[in-house]
């Protein structure tokens, strides 16, 4: 991404923070101190939120700022390993906002404390389904509060595709040889063990054995003759869809919100295989040197419903706070694919973590076909 686009789309705020994430790690930025405003003293009680960007803004925990009289010192990463190894070698933030899938080594590393739930007046209306999710709870205590969600799926074009995929919609469509070269997916070994588990009906897409392997191996090398590329930046498959030049590919919600302002005729799959979600919250860390208050008022005016309403309208992902679609239109949650929450928990795939001797194995397999191995 040029300067000047980087700069433009982050004064209109149409980048989202996956996007953030790339343009400012390609210029050697991926993790960086980004106060609310120059000069101001800090407020009372004032902790360090350790986060992805686009989520340093008010919008998204406005009751902390009413109550202090400030916001909290933010400070940015790239992605969660990073942000996990900058912990380790002695950065200390109080507040921290990993995927779930990434909580376990988190907490194998050390770097979190416990999170007293009864001090989160909003945590009864958090989702049941994102509540004591595999791996926020640990010997009893829980360590992660959901905050954020939202979907991997396929986005294509209404008018370019065959009927078939409008009357029953399948991860599938990235086997389907009519549409060579008109296909993207994200260039990432969870995506590929998501979709490639789903299509062989893995009972574990993220724990898939040797023999399941082989199985995604050859639907994986069906995908890549298939591919116009792999995709690192979301903006690339969206351009590519709003030109027609492609008709279907990998995509977050976020897209959805993109090409709808674009009035480009998509549409946002949930496959009969299971739509993926990924789940992402907050994690005190341990040894925090802010105001422990201070940290409890922060994470429940994340969970504040217009919090949520802000993220789901602007971002389009899903909000942890049931009451927070309330304010939201049915006919918006519909355009965004997020309409039925729990449908979506129950019918989808979680992103889980992979053991590190797996993920080596997709790694492995992944580069080899891309590769033409």
């Amino acid at each position: 991404m040029e300067k000047n686009e980087l700069l433009d789309k982050m004064a209109a705020g149409t980048m989202t923070r996956r996007d953030l994430n790339k343009a400012l790690t390609a210029v050697g930025l991926a993790a960086v101190t980004v106060p609310f405003a120059p000069g101001r003293a800090r407020a009372a009680g004032e902790i360090n939120y350790f986060t992805w960007g686009g989520y340093d803004i008010a919008e998204i925990h406005q009751p902390y700022l009413d109550k202090y009289g400030g916001a909290p010192a933010y400070s940015l990463f790239g992605e969660e390993e990073e942000a996990m190894q900058k912990m380790r070698a002695g950065f200390t933030p109080d507040i921290s906002h990993p995927c779930i899938n990434s909580v376990p080594r988190w907490y194998d590393a050390g770097i979190l404390q416990p999170i007293d739930i009864s001090r989160i007046p909003s945590w009864p209306n958090i989702w049941d389904e994102l509540q004591d999710m595999k791996g926020s709870v640990v010997n009893g205590k829980n360590y992660f509060v959901p905050f954020d969600w939202g979907n991997s799926s396929i986005l294509y074009r209404t008018d370019l595709v065959d009927p078939e995929y409008l009357e029953e919609e399948t991860w599938g469509i990235l086997l389907d040889e009519r549409y060579k070269g008109r296909m993207s997916v994200y260039d990432s070994v969870d995506a590929i063990a998501g979709i490639t588990g789903a299509l062989i009906g893995a009972a574990d897409a993220f724990n898939m054995t040797d023999a399941e392997l082989v199985e995604a191996r050859k639907v994986l090398e069906k995908i890549h003759g298939n591919m116009r590329f792999w995709w690192t930046d979301q903006t690339a498959v969206e351009q590519a869809l709003a030109s027609g030049e492609m008709i279907a590919g990998y995509a977050w919600n976020s897209a959805v919100v993109t090409l709808k302002k674009e009035g480009i005729p998509i549409k946002y799959m949930n496959p009969k295989e299971g739509i993926g979600y990924w789940v992402c919250g907050l994690v005190r860390i341990a040894n925090a040197p802010g105001s422990e208050d201070a940290a409890y008022d922060f994470i429940e005016a994340m969970l504040d419903p217009e919090a949520g309403r802000f993220l789901i309208d602007e971002y389009g992902y899903g909000h942890a706070n049931t009451k927070s679609f309330d304010l939201v239109s049915a006919e918006r949650l519909d355009a965004l694919g997020i309409s039925s929450p729990s449908a979506l928990f129950a019918e989808g795939w979680l992103f889980d973590e992979i053991a590190p001797d797996i993920r080596e194995k997709l790694i492995t397999m992944f580069e080899e076909v891309k590769a033409g191995f």
